[in-house]
């Protein structure tokens, strides 16, 4: 006989998961009993900012990820940043001790009878064992079903005093070789009609979003655009990088919105959508969902995504498969025009602090490393950002998904700890930055190689935005004075300045420092 504990200890090394995320409490210490050497265990000071940090890892390292939070507060802690993984499609093992099975029915602090509807709607299921036995196979399951198409989070609660019960091995023995493949092979007669249709069409455009932006399916859709003379958008949501914004066939990010996105699209006869869901909308700006005269493919592997979209012909299934498909047929388009590349935005001359945030983005863009791991969490400036960014290579670039702020920080040190010889840059607003300010301990502890750039305007510019489109006045809560990042990152052991000219940051931007580092850069508050 063996115990629970050493199952599921052996069960997550053969999985590739012994760095686990989390914030301990009393219920999750018998899980954390004689933790394993090879074990790395990630603290964060918050469970937000633990479940930011395995989000974060998990899409640097293209695997799944570990996280371990403390009951249903610790859960209910998390839960905004579990609405940006399941987004984003983050494959996450998310559990949560639970108290003692007999404590439970007494309504024992620390326990809740129905804490697997806690994380609903934000996981692809939720489960509690029914017997202790059952924890190791419903941990096997949980994982199995994280990493299948579509990926995402998945949460199990884990009662604390399963982990000393006894299992026989004959109950386990085959969980540690079991596998399970998602195949999902393109069918070649709609392939071959999808290439003959975008060989016909008079314009077609390409939408790409985040399953896309993985190599080699990044190299094979920059392909596609050139073979085909394809303009390439970026799908609104969620935005990730998918396509090179240095490419002279990138035109930008879609607007969130119906009619911006028709009327974007205007001219196009047929618009192929890779990897993206059609569409995620914000703004409500009504509107044709189409533009006169268009059809509307999208390639996706969600069907509950497939199934929504208001228009077009879904196919589902594995989009890379998809797309090296595509590339292997004919699709060459001899008597279409070039594409015209978008136009070059013009520098803003900058003289003094506040600095315009066009010319810090100028400044951030010409001194990112060619492998940079950038992170965008500042909301009032985001058009700039795209316009003035070069990101050039897939998994470079990531945001929260959901819009649900408290991601960008804490993600940050997870993709540090996953890629510890690629420096990440974080781009935060200095209110973004609040959600999330816990994961600077975390950065500082590991000494990982961040540079946290946080935009101060004192507002939430972002939400200002929306004042004139929603025709709102008088409202309240949007300034934000006072606040002192530099004063509150060294504070946890962070190296942290202020700089007021764009050679200060150029020169801090370069700094040879290998741990991380935290500047504040003034900006203007919107329309001002």
């Amino acid at each position: 006989m063996t115990t629970v504990r050493d199952t599921v200890h052996e069960l997550l090394r053969g999985w590739g998961l012994t760095t686990v995320f989390g914030n301990p409490g009393s219920n999750e210490l018998p899980f954390l009993d004689r933790f394993p050497a090879d074990f790395r265990y990630i603290l964060g000071l918050h469970e937000g900012a633990v479940l930011a940090m395995a989000d974060g890892y998990a899409q640097a390292t293209g695997k799944p990820a570990l996280v371990n939070l403390h009951a249903a507060a610790g859960l209910g802690n998390a839960m905004g940043n579990l609405a940006n993984a399941r987004e984003m499609h983050t494959p996450l093992i998310v559990t949560a001790g639970q108290q003692a099975r007999g404590m439970v029915g007494l309504g024992a602090m620390l326990s809740d009878a129905e804490l697997t509807t806690v994380p609903r709607p934000h996981v692809k299921a939720a489960f509690e064992p029914l017997r202790a036995q059952d924890v190791p196979r419903t941990l096997a399951e949980a994982y199995h079903l994280a990493t299948l198409p579509p990926t995402g989070p998945v949460f199990v609660s884990l009662p604390l005093d399963d982990w000393s019960a006894e299992v026989d091995p004959a109950e386990v023995e085959h969980l540690a070789r079991r596998r399970v493949h998602a195949l999902g092979a393109p069918d070649e007669a709609r392939l071959t009609g999808l290439a003959a249709r975008l060989a016909a069409a008079k314009s077609p455009a390409l939408v790409v979003g985040p399953e896309v932006d993985t190599e080699p399916t990044f190299s094979r859709v920059v392909e596609l655009s050139e073979r085909a003379r394809l303009p390439v958008w970026l799908a609104p949501s969620p935005p990730r990088a998918a396509f090179p914004t240095t490419h002279p066939h990138f035109q930008g990010v879609l607007p969130a919105s119906v009619a911006g996105v028709s009327q974007t699209l205007a001219g196009h006869d047929l618009i192929l959508v890779l990897g993206a869901p059609v569409f995620r909308y914000h703004f409500n700006q009504p509107g044709p969902y189409l533009p006169p005269g268009a059809e509307l493919v999208f390639v996706t592997s969600d069907p509950v995504q497939a199934a929504r979209a208001p228009m077009g012909e879904a196919l589902v299934g594995d989009v890379g498969r998809v797309v090296a498909g595509l590339t292997g047929l004919t699709l060459q388009a001899p008597d279409r025009p070039p594409v015209v590349p978008r136009k070059a935005p013009e520098p803003v001359p900058a003289h003094e602090a506040p600095l315009p945030p066009e010319a810090v983005f100028d400044t951030i863009g010409a001194n990112l490393p060619q492998n940079a791991l950038v992170v965008y969490e500042a909301t009032s400036h985001t058009a700039e950002f795209w316009a003035r960014t070069p990101l050039h290579s897939a998994n470079s670039l990531y945001f929260p998904a959901a819009g649900g702020l408290g991601f960008g920080l804490p993600a940050a040190a997870g993709m540090a700890l996953a890629h510890p010889d690629r420096r990440v840059f974080a781009i935060l607003g200095d209110g973004s930055t609040q959600y999330g300010v816990q994961g600077l301990w975390t950065a500082a502890q590991h000494e990982l190689p961040i540079t946290f750039i946080v935009l101060r305007n004192d507002e939430y510019g972002g939400l200002r935005s929306f004042i004139g489109p929603l025709g709102v006045r008088g409202v309240p809560g949007l300034d934000l004075p006072g606040l002192d990042v530099v004063t509150v990152a060294r504070g946890y052991g962070l190296p942290a300045e202020r700089v007021d000219t764009l050679a200060a940051l150029e020169k801090a931007l370069t700094s040879t420092l290998a741990g991380p580092l935290l500047l504040e850069v003034p900006i203007p508050p919107r329309g001002k």
